[in-house]
Order: structure tokens, then C-alpha cells, then sequence
């Protein structure tokens, strides 16, 4: 959500900003509906006085016998009384139609954010390791799973349709040790509180986070009206909605491991084989909140916080930094952390970690106090920590034999009962 009083102080660095994004310019229109909701205000506050003023009168009148006057002003009253409702309901009708238009606006890319419009624009960072040479044709992830009997997705399409899978045996172990790992990592080592949110949020909730409205087509919504979370994001974020925190609690740092939904309404035909894009997976968030000068700072904290999982992994990857016209509706920043899948002789995103400044705070009116100041909004990062779909797919790939097996990272050995390798 966007601060109109800065926009109206603002209007052509905002439309500077908006046309990095590939927007129209957008200041004027706000602006306008800014000037009528202002002018409705105006209108029902002088009714008010109007009315206020004309009450005390009437007393006034009774008391010296002027029975006229204090007719005249009661019949004044009595109109206003009739009016005033009408003019309420109209400033909040400008006010609901200017907070729509603002919340239909994505976040302003930061100054450092490259130019560009698409992913094709996008600047790599720094990559780690190196892509692995094989002595055989490197198969990908659904072709191994299901040639080890371990990952089905033809039962999975019985039980619910496209876009599940029904992972079995070692995988589904690797799958849960996965999850297991990157929480310990980030809780142990990174400072990070674990979290075991709700999975069913209400509407106002989405909308913090901006989900809602524009996005409303790529969730699953309940019968009762709750919604499915497609990122630990949500309910993260919204731990500090509607309250005003002390500074000496910023930075909070929370992570979950939890299932995600998505109707992934615009990916007809992408990735329709395997596990990379499913309307149910797991992810491990990182999401902080913090003061406006931390943001920067931990943003790049985040993103190492992200990296190390993969590092311990053995995991070739490269970070990008997300040009304007590719980033998210709630991003000033982005870096895309993107994995190297053998098997699909391709990088592919396996986090996202993005300053979101007081873009989400306005939203969720989640401000802190600093020491003998007045409240200010708070700023929020999100990240993947990673997701764990697409971790065991990258691992799959990455540490795939001759024979079809998947031999298992050092890392992650305790975490599945000493084996080395998941075999049929």
C-alpha cells in the first residue's frame, strides 16, 4: 500500500517509478480521488459544526423566548440530521475507491533495482560450485522417482488431479529431512524462531501481505470463506498486524516449514511433468521485520541465510537480482536464488528473498515505536528457505547414479535413519 500524501508531494517520481514497472502513470488519477475524498471530508465536517453550532442555538432561544428562531434552527437541524448520513456515506464510498485504486498499485522498485521487463532482463549476482559432469545422460527428477517406484504421480492424479504427487518411501523420508534440516540450520545458526502457523487465514490477512486482491484467481478458498496459504509468508507477516511493537524487539526473525497452496491459475502448460510446479508443496519461509534501517542489511542476511542451506547441500546455484518489470506485486527488491537441475540442463528458482519496505506494514498497520519517538511502520523481508519440493528435486538430479539411485548428502544422513543411498 502506497502513502497518498507522498504521492501527492511526489507525483513524478511516482510515475517514474510505476513506468520502470511497464505501468501507466498513476499519480494524476489518485490525486483526483485523494482531492474528493478530502472535499467530502471538508463537506461533513462543516455539517457537523453546522449542525453542533445550531443545536447549542436552539437552547439559547428557548431560554430568551424567541420561539421563531429556535424553530428555524431546529427545522436547520432536522435537515442536517437527514443530510449528514448521506454525506458520510459518500466520503466513505471516496475513501473505499481511493483505498481499491491504491491497493491495484504494486510497490515502487528501489533505485538499485536494474531496468528490464522480463526475466530475460535480469543480472546475475554470484553463482556457487559448479555443474557436475556425468559419465551417463543426467535424467530428471520425475523419470528417477518413478523408476525407483517411489514417486507416483499417476495415483496422486486418481486422488486429486494434476499437479500432486504421492512420494513414497526414502523420497518421502528425503522430503521430511529436508524440511527437518533447513529448520535446524536457520533456527540454530541463523537466529531464526520457528513457527507452526495456521494454514487457513481470513481475507484481511491475505490482503496484508497483498495476495488480495488482485491475486485472488491463484488461491484456493474454503467453503467457510478462509483461505489456504501459499507461502508461511502470510500468517508470518501478519504476527505483527494492528500493533505497534517496541524498537528493542526489531529485527524478529520467524520460520516455518509448512504445506503451501496454489491454483496456479496462469501456468496452463508449464511444467505440466514432475514436482516443480504443483498446487500443493512444502517451503520452508524466512520472513523479518525490522526498522527502515535494518532493511537493507538484512535483506542480504536473508539471502545468506537462504544460500547456506544449498551450500551444505553441494548444490550448484547462481543469485540473480530481479529487474523491475519481473519482480513480485509486494517487492521494492529481489533476489532469485536458482538451483542447476542436471536432468533439465536448466537453472531454476528454488528461493526468492524480497524487501517489501512499508509496503505490506500499511496494509497489516504494523508500526514500532522507537526510543521517545512516535510510531512508524515497520519494514518486512520474505524469503524461501528454501522450498523443499524443489530441494529434493535439485538433490535428486544433482547426486543421481548410473543405476538410477540416488546416493544422499552427508547432511542429511542423520536426518534419515544413516541411509546413503535410496535405491528401488
Amino acid at each position: 500500500m502506497h502513502d497518498i500524501k507522498w504521492i501527492r508531494d511526489n507525483p513524478d517520481a511516482f510515475d517514474r517509478a510505476l513506468k520502470r514497472r511497464g505501468l501507466d502513470a498513476g499519480a494524476g488519477k489518485l490525486i483526483a480521488l485523494d482531492e474528493r475524498r478530502r472535499g467530502l471530508i471538508v463537506e461533513l465536517e462543516q455539517a457537523q459544526a453546522q449542525r453542533n453550532t445550531a443545536s447549542k442555538a436552539i437552547g439559547a432561544a428557548k431560554k430568551s423566548n424567541e420561539e421563531d428562531v429556535a424553530n428555524k434552527l431546529m427545522a436547520e437541524v432536522a435537515e442536517l440530521k437527514v443530510a449528514i448520513p448521506a454525506m458520510e456515506a459518500k466520503e466513505k464510498q471516496a475513501s473505499e475507491a481511493l483505498q481499491k485504486a491504491l491497493a491495484e498499485i504494486p510497490n515502487l522498485p528501489a533505485d538499485e533495482v536494474p531496468d528490464g521487463t522480463s526475466a530475460d532482463d535480469n543480472v546475475e549476482h554470484h553463482h556457487f560450485g559448479a555443474k557436475r559432469n556425468y559419465a551417463f545422460t543426467a535424467k530428471q527428477h520425475f523419470d528417477l522417482g518413478e523408476a525407483l517406484g517411489q514417486m507416483d504421480f499417476e495415483t496422486a492424479a486418481k486422488l486429486s488431479g494434476a499437479r500432486f504427487v504421492v512420494l513414497k518411501s526414502g523420497l518421502a523420508r528425503m522430503e521430511r529431512g529436508l524440511g527437518q534440516f533447513m529448520l535446524d540450520v536457520h533456527t540454530q545458526e541463523h537466529g531464526y524462531t520457528e513457527v507452526a502457523p495456521p494454514l487457513l487465514v481470513r481475507d484481511e490477512v491475505m490482503y496484508g501481505t497483498a495476495q488480495l486482491p488482485k491475486f485472488a484467481d491463484d488461491q484456493f478458498k474454503t467453503t467457510t470463506d478462509y483461505w489456504l496459504i501459499p507461502t508461511a509468508e502470510v500468517p508470518l507477516t501478519n504476527l505483527v498486524r494492528e500493533s505497534i511493537v517496541d524498537e528493542a524487539e526489531l529485527p524478529m526473525r520467524f520460520t516455518a516449514c509448512t504445506p503451501c497452496f496454489r491454483a496456479e491459475a496462469g501456468a496452463a502448460g508449464k511444467d505440466t511433468r514432475g514436482m516443480i510446479r504443483q498446487h500443493q508443496f512444502t517451503k520452508v519461509e524466512l520472513v523479518s521485520i525490522t526498522t527502515p534501517e535494518q532493511s537493507k542489511d538484512e535483506h542480504e542476511r536473508m539471502l545468506a541465510s537462504a544460500e547456506e542451506v544449498l551450500r551444505r547441500l553441494g548444490l550448484h546455484y547462481r543469485v540473480v537480482t530481479l529487474c523491475a518489470g519481473d519482480m513480485g506485486f509486494a517487492a521494492e527488491k529481489t533476489y532469485d536464488i536458482e538451483v542447476w537441475l542436471p536432468g533439465q540442463g536448466a537453472y531454476r528458482e528454488i528461493s526468492s528473498c524480497s524487501r517489501c519496505g512499508d509496503f505490506q506494514a500499511r496494509r497489516m498497520n504494523a508500526r514500532y515505536r522507537p526510543k521517545g519517538g512516535s510510531p512508524r511502520f515497520v519494514h518486512t523481508l520474505n524469503g524461501s528457505g528454501v522450498a523443499v519440493g524443489r530441494a529434493l528435486i535439485a538433490v535428486m538430479e544433482t547426486y543421481q547414479q548410473d543405476n538410477g539411485a540416488i546416493a544422499v548428502p552427508d547432511v542429511l544422513q542423520s536426518y534419515m535413519g544413516g541411509m546413503k543411498v535410496i535405491e528401488r
